[in-house]
Order: structure tokens, then sequence, then C-alpha cells
């Protein structure tokens, strides 16, 4: 007798009233894994009249929204939320649960997951189902892929970056059950909310970019490291780094692209003074031109790219910049 599996969830988020595009990105992957199990694609969306939302999910694919629709969701309150979310889980017990990557996800998940006595794998790259029906999630390690499943516990959970998976079609006609939930009464919580301050967008945004220029180690300081910035600038590219850049604090965190970063598509990729690792390399995807620079002529960035220049990036960039200059002046 086959086995009858519960439901696929997937843990919808939005901003200001708008869906974030991973949401809509792990309902198209949750479908295709729901439809492997022979179950249906729930999600849960949580916020302050958010019930508009709910058809936007139903039309890329979800049968069910748990829609949390009250002012204590307006903003993400991690103990509001963990509470909320683990009563409901339990209640229903679902096969799987995804997460977007996102700020509040990279927190929510861990709480999600220890509070719930369940396995987390952080950062996917893929999800697919084995032939026991197990969830398999796979994340960059050692210079290539591992597999991770987490067969004994439920839920199954895996949070997921913006851009791994693409947004699915949609159908307006779908419909779907649209169920209210409350908060649990009685919730202690240590935080209070005194003020949101949003970052102001500054530059190109890189996960939409067309051309990206790429940062890492290799730039040897923070002078190098602007050097790299002014490259961005005069191609009118988006700006990324690798995780050493940021640890060294010449880049935001904002900037890091890969498994624990972003995810880019841009029609040409430039990577200055980095060596290719796969936990970078992984974030970039589709590109048509991808150009290296790096003075290790070993580097094993350079079969990953079309072009290769070896060069100590603090002496080539300047020559380099100031021939665009010229370019784009002649322009």
């Amino acid at each position: 007798m086959n086995r009858e599996y519960s439901p696929v969830w997937v843990i919808a988020e939005q901003i200001n009233g708008q869906l974030l595009p991973v949401s809509l990105q792990l309902i198209g992957k949750a479908k295709a894994l729901a439809d492997g199990l022979g179950t249906h694609l729930d999600a849960v969306l949580l916020g302050e009249k958010v019930t508009g939302l709910c058809d936007q999910l139903i039309a890329a694919g979800a049968d069910c929204i748990y829609a949390g629709d009250n002012t204590c969701f307006r903003d993400y309150h991690p103990q509001i939320f963990t509470a909320t979310l683990v009563d409901l889980i339990q209640k229903h017990n679902p096969e799987i649960v995804l997460l977007g990557s996102t700020f509040m996800g990279r927190e929510l998940a861990p709480l999600l997951a220890a509070k719930l006595g369940t396995g987390l794998t952080a950062h996917c790259v893929e999800l697919i189902l084995d032939q026991e029906m197990h969830l398999v999630q796979k994340i960059p390690a050692y210079g290539g892929f591992m597999s991770i499943v987490c067969p004994e516990r439920k839920p199954q959970m895996a949070t997921v970056a913006q851009g791994v998976f693409q947004i699915p079609s949609v159908d307006k006609n779908r419909t779907g059950k649209i169920i209210t939930i409350e908060p649990p009464e009685e919730i202690t919580s240590r935080l209070e909310i005194l003020e949101i301050v949003r970052q102001e967008q500054t530059g190109v945004d890189l996960e939409s970019a067309r051309t990206v220029v790429a940062g890492g180690a290799g730039a040897g300081d923070q002078v190098g490291w602007e050097q790299i910035v002014e490259l961005a600038n005069v191609l009118d590219a988006g700006l990324g780094s690798t995780r050493p850049v940021v640890d060294a604090g010449w880049a935001g965190i904002e900037t890091m692209i890969g498994q624990s970063g972003k995810m880019v598509k841009p029609e040409i990729y430039i990577g200055v003074g980095l060596s290719g690792e796969q936990q970078h390399m992984v974030g970039v995807t589709g590109a048509k031109f991808m150009l290296a620079i790096n003075i290790d002529p070993k580097s094993p960035v350079f079969k990953k790219v079309d072009i290769g220049v070896v060069a100590d990036c603090q002496e080539f960039l300047p020559i380099l910049i100031d021939k665009l200059k010229k370019y784009k002046k002649k322009g």
C-alpha cells in the first residue's frame, strides 16, 4: 500500500504589502515536490492586510493558504512568528517546510527547527526527492556538492536564497482555500519594536544587474577594494563580493554573492582578485560572458571563465578604468 504524504509547506514572506520574489520561487519548486509526493501545497503568510496577496500564491501553485492577517504580524517579530508557526506546524504536521534565505528566514528557520526537534539545511541550491521520497537538500561543499537528507524527523526543512529557482508561470484562474489564523494566546515577548529603518538602495541592484563586478580578498586592502568599486561604477554594474571581503570590513554583507549570499544572473560577470571557490561561484548562474583577473596563474577561477587576465589587481585596474573612461567619453 502506498504511503499518503502530508502537504509541502512554504513560509511565504512579504514586506510592506509586497510578496518577496523568493516566496513565489519557492512555491514553484514546492509544487513540483508536492506533485512528486502526490500531495498538495500549502503556504503560510503572516502580516497585516495580506489577504489580497493570497491570490498571488494560489495563482503560482499553492492549494491552501494559512493567512495570519493581524496587526501583531505587521512587522517580523521572532517570538511571535516562531510561536505561531510552531503551533500551526504541530497541528498539521507538514512533510516539508521551505523558507527563503532572507534576513527573516535565516533567523526564523533555525528557531523553528530547534522548537520542532528536526533538522534544517540552509542555503540549498537544489531540492529533489530520492527513491524513498525523502527530500534531498543540496549545498556546495568541498569543491562540489553535498546531499543532505533528514529521514527520521519531520518536517524536513530547508532555506533557499532568492534567484536559485525560477518564478513559476501563474494561472489566475486557479482556486484555492484561504484559512485565517490567529497568534497563540499569552505570548510573553521580551522584545519591543520601537522603529524600523529600511536601508536605502544605492547603486545598481545586484540581483537584477546586467553586469556584475565582484571582488575578493585578492584586492589586497581597502585601497584595492575601492578600485573594484570604481570599476563597477564606471561600468554601471552591480557590486558583489566574497565572504573574506565582508569579513575584512571592506564591504557590507548585502554585496556578498554565493551560497550564503545573493544569487545573480548577469549577462557579464567580472571577478577581480577572487579564487573561484564553489561557495561563491554557485551564486553566479547563466552569465553569458565571464572575465577573471587574478595574480595567480593557477587560480581555479580561470577554469570557470571565458577570459582570464593574470595580473596584480592594484596595477591592472587603474589602467583598465582609465581606458574605459576614455572609451565612454568617445561614445
